[in-house]
């Protein structure tokens, strides 16, 4: 039988803070002081560095960690692809990407109970390109098995960001356990090694693979020092181990192909651990919302969580930005978002509630939904929003509460996948028909000069 080892009685215990060096070790004295490579480790443990970024990234961009474990990761047999029979390839393949301008927006996607958390991966859009670590990665997941006994899995692609919209997933990390629940985030990097348990049965949710560099919290600019997503809430797993001498098969998704290898031991089997480069988890509900209190609707930029930069300052392969519930007090502004054509795609999800921008219900956009605006396609509120925001009587006004909704925003034009168009049977087809085009005009010039004669002096 395998035996389990925490630095805590809880298993889910968890240091706080992002960007900062942790340590953890679930033995006393398995951290080596002074020397993270010694001729000897405590314990008879193995040292491994499991580097992030290259070795001569800049200090302050540079991510690695050292692990003192029973047994190295290189401690297994060779890989194999998976036949592809046992899963659906052309899920994760991304062969059939399709760029298009239309505005798209899917219903619910569907709960599977019958398949697992590799199973449950459908690629949906992309952008970029694995090999060359360029771009990102957009995938709705649906799965009601935990994995397998004895099987773990790893992305060598990119950092996966995991939103959770439904259900709870336990993740069993090299670096330890995080349990997460819906309206949280978990991130976990590009080659670190984990499994995932599912103990009530159904989940559901988005993920967004950061194929070039990692997440990293935005800059704050002039709002100071506290403020959007804190550093303190982010929180990072504590150190166990397992004794575990049976088989096990781990799992691999290289350039978007599963291969498989199989392992005479646990890989968490890590006694010990320090550094800058670990798995987080993050409860969107922590976020500390700015806006604006005079006129205006601000640009979303102040809602983002964690922002994947290209190599263009400002400019993000990805930003993970939220709208939770939050107070609206401006004055005379149309306060949903205007309506806008953007250089950067915009992919968007409801964890739940309803969205302040867009009417829910059948049809509508509602939780476990999506949708997509490429690169300078034309969207905003629909007539139905449009004609309430425009009627009613601005007074300070509490929106989502229940709610939360997100949106991946990238630079690149994504393409959408051969599931996400028709395999899946969600996209809406009248989405542009019922959303814009019962709009109307209402342009008046009978009574020329008096639009600038009533103008308030903003």
């Amino acid at each position: 039988m395998p035996v389990t080892h925490f630095a805590t009685p809880d298993p889910y215990a968890y240091h706080n803070g992002f960007c900062c060096h942790h340590e953890s070790e679930a033995l006393q004295g398995a951290l080596p002081l002074a020397q993270n490579s010694p001729q000897k480790p405590p314990y008879g443990l193995y040292a491994e560095k499991l580097s992030g970024t290259a070795f001569t990234a800049p200090r302050k961009e540079n991510q690695q960690s050292w692990m003192y474990r029973i047994l190295p990761s290189a401690v297994h047999r060779a890989w194999e692809p998976v036949p592809t029979q046992e899963y659906d390839a052309t899920s994760l393949s991304g062969a059939d990407v399709q760029q298009i301008p239309n505005q798209l927006r899917w219903d619910p996607f569907d709960f599977d109970d019958a398949v697992d958390w590799l199973g449950g991966l459908h690629l949906v859009a992309e952008a970029g390109d694995p090999v060359m670590k360029t771009g990102l990665a957009i995938y709705v997941f649906a799965a009601g098995q935990s994995m397998k006994a004895n099987e773990a899995f790893y992305s060598a692609d990119g950092d996966m960001l995991v939103v959770l919209q439904h259900g709870v997933l336990d993740l069993t990390t090299e670096f330890g356990r995080i349990a997460l629940r819906a309206n949280e985030i978990a991130v976990i990097p590009r080659g670190i090694r984990y499994r995932v348990d599912m103990p009530n049965g159904s989940a559901r949710g988005y993920i967004c693979e950061l194929y070039q560099g990692h997440y990293q919290l935005p800059e704050l600019g002039p709002i100071g020092s506290n403020g959007l997503a804190n550093v303190r809430d982010f929180q990072v797993p504590r150190a166990f181990y397992e004794e575990d001498f049976n088989t096990w098969t781990l799992v691999s998704k290289f350039n978007k192909v599963l291969y498989r290898t199989s392992q005479d031991h646990t890989p968490f089997d890590v006694v010990a651990w320090h550094g800058t480069y670990y798995p987080y988890k993050y409860d969107l509900g922590r976020f500390n919302t700015i806006g604006s209190i005079s006129y205006d609707h601000p640009d979303p930029s102040i809602f983002t969580v964690l922002t994947g930069p290209s190599y263009q300052e400002g400019t993000a392969i990805a930003d993970f930005v939220i709208f939770p519930p939050r107070w609206l007090v401006q004055e005379d502004t149309f306060r949903p978002p205007w309506y806008h054509r953007n250089t950067m795609s915009e992919f968007m999800g409801l964890i739940a509630g309803d969205y302040d921008a867009k009417a829910g219900g059948p049809g509508g956009f509602r939780p476990a939904g999506a949708s997509l605006h490429n690169i300078m396609s034309g969207h905003g509120p629909d007539a139905v929003t449009h004609r309430a925001a425009t009627c009613t009587d601005l007074k300070p006004q509490k929106v989502g509460s229940g709610s939360m909704a997100f949106m991946f925003e990238s630079c690149l034009m994504v393409g959408v996948t051969a599931w996400g168009l028709q395999h899946c049977q969600k996209v809406q087809p009248k989405y542009n028909e019922e959303s814009w085009e019962p709009l109307v005009s209402h342009f008046d010039k009978s009574n020329v000069g008096a639009g600038a004669a009533n103008q308030n002096g903003h």
